[in-house]
């Protein structure tokens, strides 16, 4: 007969007793990225169709593009396409079964972390 006594087992680790990995940091960021970047498809989407329905909804879209507020969901958009591109490189790379050791794993997690910070930055640079 199963035993139904489940009170005396320990639970299995959750959040308060897991340290984190900087690959499952990465992953996690990974699909809040890609999640993320519909918000400014949907604003980009929004303008476009300002842009065809009149000059006065236009102007009021992009205002609300332009301002400080919509720039900092682009600048963060940037941020998450670059984010999201070197993951899913990564992804690829292991998808191949190579570099999946721990110190070739953790290294490829900083170089997406820290490549996605650089290039976000020249293309806000060039792109000015």
């Amino acid at each position: 007969m199963a035993d139904v006594n489940r009170g005396n087992r320990p639970l299995s680790p959750h959040l308060q007793v897991y340290r984190p990995q900087l690959t499952s940091i990465t992953s996690i960021l990974t699909r809040i990225t890609g999640n993320a970047l519909i918000v400014a498809a949907l604003m980009i989407v929004w303008w476009l169709l300002a842009a065809s329905t009149g000059p006065e909804y236009f102007a009021f879209a992009n205002g609300f593009v332009t301002s400080w507020f919509g720039d900092l969901v682009m600048f963060l958009s940037l941020w998450a396409l670059w984010y999201h591109t070197l993951a899913g490189i990564r992804h690829l790379i292991w998808d191949n079964a190579k570099m999946l050791e721990l110190d070739k794993a953790e290294m490829l997690g900083w170089m997406v972390v820290i490549g996605s910070g650089v290039l976000t930055v020249f293309s806000v640079v060039v792109l000015w």
